[in-house]
């Protein structure tokens, strides 16, 4: 019976303990879903603290597939800025950061405002990417959530500058601007159920049963046309209800080139049966969206299906979304209150396709697609397009038009054909140039759109003539277009497909008429930098996305090296100042041989010609050796100039200069090779020269005084007798009949100008104080040499000499 009792309260005490814990969880559960809203990560980057020197980028890239609900960005950096001044810093050197939809922002050559709106808070300004790049200065702390009902589902970048402008990529004689640090946390959110979607996947999707009908002849009236072939995509009749002011979402995908896109519906009805109400009278709003969930506030199409379809020409390949919104159910019709709770209705979407190889209204243009030709020894993704089995003009991409051409128009007033090309994952980075040339006037107009086919009315860019073309938009850049050339540039393309269509004008003629050729290809820096820079490539934070930039020689700027910032006059001005005026070497280096100090002679002299070659070299004159090799002999000796002159103060023996100058030439090599050009050295040089000459002081103290032959008692007697007023006294004495006061002065008025010219050198004024820098630097060491007194007999040799005869006696008498 114990046991039997034991058993039972111990089982007992499992069965609460079971309970317990099913509660709890439970509980836990159903928190879970309440605040979780059945989300999970998708993605999460951690990208470290990275430093960004002044008048640099770094590129983040951020995939964000179809079922993602939400992206979360926090970012901290060493920028202090506030708003009020934010405003006041050129944009060359205000921190920067840019977000683009699809492809790598580009604020160099973009004409949007700055919205001077971050501080230490959220950011909330980013509604829309999808056709432009948005701004902003970078703030300390950043916290930023963009929603599928702000952005769609592709790909962000981002990025981060350090300056923006014409001067970014110009090529600097020196960098004084300040570098700056930051760190970044990305989490991608997304729904675990694809029917469930929205920031908090809160927001029942219903995907479309789609299947193909067969096919749909065109308009009969016109014979010639090719037969279309449909798709038809369907809603359940059932679960197509809902009341006043409810929204139902639906979602379907394309997957080929269609022609349109109808979005209607049928068998509308009201609910209850026998409601009063006319059916005529209520509006089913409809927003459609690609890639993103539509909102009545922000949409791609909208109309009222109860009135007419909505029909969409040429939509984009990839996921649509559909809402549909009922208004005025319940409304006063007649005086009489609509009771009015439902509406019901079939939602009916079709897809137009053309057969293959045709496109365009009733699909009867030319259709083609592009095949890519990798270019040898190139870098990555640098290709170009050719028709399958085209007609290839020796080693370029060049292939004739007139076999492609459409030869079929509606009513005789033009032709389409349409080129398909894909740019591929990871190519972003990367400029689209498409050129026509031809031997006489051409009447072709260019539209090219990513993802689907270009129209009159809806393009991404376009090229009619030279006055009419997308020059308003920031990555498009035309180039030497003329009546019979075009030649332009799509800036940092989005990836995947792009459709180029060309439009030709009064058909009716002979269409062959001319020869024209046509050239589509995917390069890495716009028109080779112009010729005035290098073309570098490099790789964004993630290591996913190539990218090119233009680095500019020191006379352009802007991103294709096509800005001249500095004027051929200009240029031949900074020139002569930075070189000649390293002539004030020869002040010093005069001084030093008249005085036969020919160590400081042999520096003066050869420091004031490495710095004109190097300064020949820097400004694109000449160069004798390579440029880090004079860039290393212009620091190195520079540095040892203003030491040599501190040494030669000193009245020490050569055998002590030479091994301070030893010394000093390996501390100053170091200096020169390890970050030369930072302002702490220029403190670190006086350093040096002032100890420099403290030990030379030292030395020559200590031979001055001692007595080879005393004890160390005499010695001590000697102290003790000196009265110590009268010794300091002497020492005055000493150095006030060491120099020339006068030049003394001189030398430092010349050394503080020389200072005061370091600290105003920046990047645009650096080629007047850094020759004002040479001319003081020079002057003021030709002072300081000049400052010496120079004693034909010194009185410390005769004791010296009779010492050391005497130690030579001694020595001879110990032999003997």
């Amino acid at each position: 019976m114990a046991e039997n009792s034991i058993l039972c309260s111990v089982s007992s005490l499992i069965l609460s303990i079971f309970i317990l814990f099913c509660c709890l969880f439970g509980h836990c559960n159903s928190v879970e879903q309440l605040g979780g809203y059945d989300t999970f990560t998708i993605s999460s980057f951690k990208y470290p603290e990275t430093q960004i020197r002044p008048f640099d980028m770094r590129y983040i890239r951020v995939d964000l597939p179809p079922w993602f609900s939400s992206m979360s960005i926090a970012l901290k950096s060493s920028v202090n800025l506030d708003i009020k001044s934010a405003e006041k810093v050129p944009k060359s050197v205000l921190p920067m950061i840019c977000f683009r939809d699809g492809s790598l922002p580009l604020p160099d050559v973009s004409s949007t405002s700055l919205e001077v709106a971050l501080s230490n808070r959220s950011l909330d300004g980013i509604q829309v990417l999808q056709n432009m790049e948005q701004c902003y200065p970078v703030p300390r702390n950043m916290t930023m959530k963009l929603t599928n009902e702000q952005i769609s589902a592709r790909v962000l970048y981002f990025g981060l500058f350090n300056g923006v402008g014409p001067t970014r990529t110009q090529s600097k004689m020196i960098v004084r601007n300040r570098a700056y640090s930051f760190a970044a946390n990305i989490s991608v959110e997304g729904c675990t159920t694809p029917t469930m979607q929205g920031q908090y996947c809160n927001l029942t999707i219903e995907l479309l049963s789609c299947a193909r009908s067969g096919n749909s002849s065109g308009n009969g009236s016109v014979s010639g046309f090719f037969n279309q072939s449909m798709v038809l995509c369907r809603n359940n009749f059932e679960t197509s209800c809902h009341g006043d002011g409810e929204m139902k979402i639906y979602s379907f995908e394309i997957l080929r080139i269609t022609e349109s896109l109808t979005i209607s519906v049928q068998n509308l009805r009201l609910r209850p049966l026998d409601s009063i109400g006319n059916s005529s009278r209520i509006y089913l709003m409809c927003f459609a969206r690609y890639g993103a969930m539509p909102l009545a506030t922000l949409h791609d199409y909208s109309g009222d299906l109860n009135q007419s379809p909505l029909v969409i020409r040429f939509p984009k390949v990839g996921q649509w979304y559909v809402s549909i919104l009922a208004l005025h159910l319940a409304k006063e019709i007649g005086g009489a209150l609509s009771n009015v709770s439902k509406v019901c209705y079939s939602l009916e979407v079709q897809e137009l396709e053309c057969p293959l190889g045709k496109a365009g209204p009733n699909c009867s243009s030319e259709r083609y697609m592009l095949q890519t030709v990798l270019r040898k020894y190139s870098t990555p993704f640098e290709s170009y397009y050719l028709p399958d089995g085209g007609d290839v003009i020796s080693d370029a991409a060049n292939f004739h038009l007139g076999p492609l051409l459409s030869n079929y128009s509606v009513g005789g007033l033009d032709t389409w054909t349409y080129f398909l090309l894909d740019v591929p994952r990871g190519a972003a980075g990367g400029n689209l140039h498409v050129r026509l040339t031809s031997d006489r006037k051409m009447n072709y107009e260019i539209y090219a759109r990513n993802g689907g086919l270009p129209s009159l009315i809806n393009w991404d860019y376009y090229y009619v003539n030279k006055t009419s073309s997308s020059g308003d938009s920031v990555f498009f850049v035309l180039y030497n277009s003329s009546d019979e050339k075009v030649d332009f540039y799509i800036l940092y393309v989005k990836e995947g497909i792009w459709n180029i269509a060309l439009r030709h004008l009064n058909s009716t003629g002979d269409i062959s008429d001319g020869q024209t050729t046509m050239s589509i290809s995917l390069e890495r820096c716009p028109k080779r930098c112009s010729y005035h820079g290098a073309c570098k490539s490099a790789l964004d934070a993630s290591g996913l996305t190539s990218y090119s930039f233009c680095a500019c020689d020191r006379n352009h700027g802007g991103f294709d090296c096509s800005i001249e910032i500095v004027s051929h006059q200009g240029h031949l001005w900074q020139s002569i100042a930075l070189i000649a005026s390293n002539a004030a070497a020869v002040l010093p280096a005069f001084w030093a041989l008249r005085q036969k100090a020919f160590a400081e002679w042999v520096v003066y002299t050869v420091s004031g010609i490495s710095s004109g070659l190097y300064h020949a070299c820097d400004v694109g004159t000449w160069c004798v050796l390579s440029f880090g090799v004079l860039h290393f002999m212009d620091f190195w000796l520079s540095f040892m100039a203003v030491v040599s002159t501190f040494i030669y103060l000193t009245t020490i023996d050569e055998v002590f200069k030479r091994a301070i100058h030893t010394a000093v030439a390996i501390l100053t090599a170091l200096m020169a090779i390890t970050k030369a050009t930072r302002s702490s050295n220029i403190i670190l040089v006086m350093g040096i020269g002032a100890f420099g000459l403290l030990v030379g002081w030292l030395i020559e103290f200590s031979t001055k005084y001692r007595s080879l032959s005393c004890s160390m008692d005499l010695c001590l007697n000697r102290l003790e007798r000196w009265p110590s007023r009268e010794w300091l006294q002497n020492l005055v004495n000493t150095v006030m009949k060491r120099f020339r006061w006068g030049f003394v002065l001189a030398g430092f008025i010349a050394l503080a100008m020389a200072a005061i010219s370091w600290n105003l050198e920046s990047s645009q004024s650096y080629w007047i104080w850094h020759s004002v820098w040479h001319v003081a630097i020079y002057s003021s060491s030709f002072f300081f040499l000049c400052s010496k007194v120079i004693t034909i007999n010194s009185g410390n040799r005769t004791p010296t000499d009779a010492n050391y005869q005497l130690t030579q006696q001694d020595s001879l008498s110990q032999g003997a």
